[in-house]
């Protein structure tokens, strides 16, 4: 729908749902506060609001992004949706410090934007617009409120996991424990509609049912997906480039396959690495295209027909591990990378499916 702050925003179908939604839920106080209007007019002041309630959501979301812009952290993208809004930031939050303000800043908006409306509907005419204005400032100020539950997906979790992280020094921990409270809010979550006659006095519906099962099981999924996220973490740091590496023999390029395969059984390696006369490498070897390669044919075949050459991103350090590996894979797909030592001497390959064996086993 455009871009604030460089990032983009999107607006998911479902949001076309819940304005509709609004606009029906809202159609008989507006006609109680502006009776002048019309049966569309009812309507369509219900859809404007809709929009205004959610450029406010949009308004929580920018917070976020520009906190993580601030931190240098690049922001992909805002997306609107039916149960608010989400901000898809690149990489992880590399200090508590980071995550706590990231996350805090959003409800914190939210809370201004509640209070500001309520400020301005204490000076507005009753009418429209004031019920407008006292609308919007109770649902920012349920927002903030709301997003404060110690409990992840929601900011307030990740509140919880930056002060967890901060005490104990353990993320993984940190996000275990703030995900169990996203599981523990899921399920306070469904269960309120039976709690609101003993809280307020008040019956619950139908429609009362559906929102509360709605976002239990957002939470649930939202907390879920956070702990499996942290097992897999939890797996990441034993992944290291030098101990996967596999021996690599050199050869040129113009050498036929048959012999440079010879020469790598010889010396026992398990990849072929291809330099030029000064042993500048060129590529890497690719072990499925030898292994489509006839074998009857390999004999007139050159090394370098079956080569990868190597480009920006498909050279890696040989220390390079955890985290800093992943992300470098992940920047770069390729089946081989070579390693090399500081001195830019060859150490050996590194095979994405070595890779994605010892993550399974771990």
């Amino acid at each position: 729908m455009g871009r604030v702050a460089g990032v983009d925003v999107l607006v998911h179908q479902s949001w076309l749902f819940v304005a509709l939604l609004i606009s029906l839920l809202l159609a008989p106080r507006i006609d109680e506060v502006a009776p002048g209007l019309d049966g569309v007019l009812v309507y369509v002041a219900g859809l404007a609001f809709a929009v205004l309630l959610y450029l406010s959501v949009l308004a929580h979301e920018a917070s976020h992004a520009l906190m993580a812009q601030f931190f240098g952290m690049p922001v992909r993208s805002m997306t609107l949706h039916f149960l608010g809004g989400v901000t898809e930031i690149e990489g992880e939050a590399t200090s508590p410090k980071r995550e706590f303000w990231i996350a805090f800043v959003g409800p914190l908006a939210s809370l201004a934007i509640g209070l500001g409306a309520l400020g301005a509907a204490a000076i507005t005419p009753d009418g429209l617009i004031r019920f407008a204005l006292e609308a919007l400032a109770a649902a920012n100020i349920v927002v903030a409120v709301l997003n404060l539950v110690p409990g992840l997906p929601l900011d307030g979790g990740k509140v919880l996991r930056a002060i967890v992280w901060k005490v104990t020094n353990k993320p993984l921990l940190a996000t275990v424990v703030a995900a169990w409270g996203g599981r523990i809010v899921a399920i306070l979550a469904l269960g309120y509609p039976l709690l609101m006659p003993a809280l307020f006095d008040v019956d619950p519906t139908v429609i009362d049912f559906a929102i509360a099962a709605i976002i239990a099981v957002f939470l649930w999924m939202g907390a879920s997906q956070s702990l499996a996220v942290a097992r897999i973490r939890g797996k990441i740091p034993s992944l290291r480039a030098r101990a996967l590496a596999r021996r690599a023999l050199t050869v040129t390029e113009d050498m036929p396959l048959a012999e440079a395969m010879r020469r790598a059984s010889e010396a026992q390696a398990g990849s072929l690495v291809v330099v030029t006369g000064n042993g500048r490498p060129l590529g890497v070897v690719n072990e499925h295209a030898v292994a489509a390669a006839p074998e009857d044919r390999r004999s007139w075949m050159s090394t370098g027909s079956v080569t990868t050459r190597l480009e920006r991103g498909m050279t890696l350090p040989a220390d390079i591990a955890g985290e800093a590996l992943v992300r470098a894979m992940h920047a770069r797909p390729a089946s081989e990378y070579l390693l090399v030592e500081p001195d830019s001497s060859i150490y050996g390959v590194l095979v994405t499916a070595d890779v994605d064996a010892a993550f399974s086993r771990s």
